[in-house]
């Protein structure tokens, strides 16, 4: 299959309703309004395939844009396709879902990551913070500098109030993500939790949302679901 003939492929799995969800989050034309789910059979026939990936990401189209992590090749990509898939990025669905994603499964993961939240860009900083979520939720805790996640939690408690928007969901996450998933630092995720306390994200044309990290760690712990680990990073 080529560009064209996935392109026809993806719009003949548009639903206007779906479509209307993706642009009320943020996307805008051009997009078809294809449910992740629905991409799975093309994904399979195809396989992984970066040339493919670039052609796709490149084309603006927000679903052809989500197909194209779901069949790249990570480890095919370097630290300057990552920046340019980022700046690409338009949205939250895209920097936190398709590229962060994406980067979790390289080698440069944590590198590239550290660029992105010093950057100072909302959405670069959320796909920085998000990447480390993906990360922490997949892969074993001694792969990771407990030292230093845990001046990314003092990072967090110090900065989040004054971060951009977007940047906060990905940050509260984080927090979220470290006290369940990273069990040596559960206990000062936890404190940092409380000490952050509840997080304003404005929204356009929307109410305020209060996101608050002690509470879901809590409901986490009730399930019994610390230490969970994901199989896979990309579905």
């Amino acid at each position: 299959m080529n560009a064209e003939m996935i392109m026809q492929e993806l719009e003949a799995l548009g639903k206007e309703r779906t479509k209307k969800i993706y642009m009320s989050n943020g996307a805008h034309e051009p997009l078809f309004g294809v449910a992740t789910g629905a991409m799975k059979p093309i994904a399979k026939k195809i396989k992984i395939n970066q040339e493919l990936a670039e052609e796709l990401y490149e084309t603006n189209n927000y679903d052809a844009m989500y197909f194209a992590g779901i069949i790249a090749d990570p480890k095919a990509m370097t630290e300057s396709d990552f920046d340019r898939w980022i700046d690409g990025a338009y949205f939250y669905m895209l920097s936190d879902y398709v590229v962060a994603v994406t980067l979790a499964e390289t080698d440069i993961a944590q590198e590239v990551a550290d660029k992105w939240i010093a950057s100072g860009e909302e959405l670069k900083m959320s796909a920085g913070w998000s990447c480390y979520c993906w990360l922490i939720g997949n892969r074993k805790d001694s792969e990771f500098s407990e030292s230093k996640l845990a001046g990314m939690l003092e990072n967090v408690k110090n900065t989040i109030h004054e971060s951009p928007e977007r940047t906060k969901y990905a940050m509260n996450m984080f927090i979220y993500t470290v006290a369940v998933s990273y069990l040596p630092l559960h206990n000062l995720a936890v404190e940092t939790a409380k000490t952050v306390g509840s997080v304003e994200v404005e929204r356009d044309k929307k109410k305020s949302k209060f996101l608050m990290a002690s509470e879901t760690i809590q409901k986490a712990v009730d399930q019994g679901r610390l230490g969970f680990k994901r199989k896979y990073v990309r579905c």
